[in-house]
């Protein structure tokens, strides 16, 4: 199983952070072959806080991946016109990979045409631009668009998107051990 996180120059900190390390706790829990990759259009790219991080795999790996989460951040801005990142989750199969976004990353799934009538969460700020692309916004930290394909509201909704992701990949089980992990005692 594999998943990739999306990310650009210009990305959320937390909103990668975050989802890497909660993801890549199901290790510890699951049998067989579990990968977690980081993408992106170059080899290095830099966060909004000035955090340059190398990435693991180009633009190639959405597409052999069995679930993207797509990050965000303000660099997404200048994804959403025709661009290679645009292309590349423009081909993305809803039908055989689950599909993710966090924040504002909805925009991209949106302007790539996965999010059409559908409804779908983001950073409230967002919620005008992406009912521009013929999506319902709804105001809650997590919104299942389709089976397969959801969006989280909120840099802490990572935790909500997580959980779904590693309960339809793994088991709700796993899902359940990776986020006690992170609880706060009390």
């Amino acid at each position: 199983m594999k998943v990739v996180l999306f990310a650009f120059d210009r990305f959320t900190d937390i909103d990668v952070f975050l989802p890497w390390d909660l993801l890549n706790r199901a290790s510890n829990y699951c049998r067989g072959d579990w990968q977690v990759q980081i993408a992106a259009s170059k080899p290095h790219i830099t966060s909004v806080s000035g955090l340059t991080i190398p990435v693991h795999a180009d633009l190639c790996a959405l597409e052999t991946a069995d679930a993207v989460l797509i990050a965000s951040g303000p660099g997404l801005q200048t994804l959403l016109q025709e661009s290679d990142e645009l292309n590349a989750v423009r081909a993305l199969n809803p039908e055989r990979q689950w599909l993710s976004s966090m924040c504002s990353g909805a925009l991209l799934l949106a302007s790539a045409g996965h999010l059409t009538g559908k409804k779908a969460t983001s950073y409230y700020t967002r919620a005008k631009q992406l009912a521009s692309y013929d999506v319902e916004f709804v105001n809650e930290p997590f919104v299942l668009a389709t089976p397969k394909i959801a969006t989280a509201g909120g840099c802490l909704a990572a935790l909500d998107l997580t959980r779904w992701l590693l309960s339809e990949l793994l088991s709700p089980e796993i899902a359940d051990k990776v986020l006690r992990e992170v609880q706060p005692n009390g």
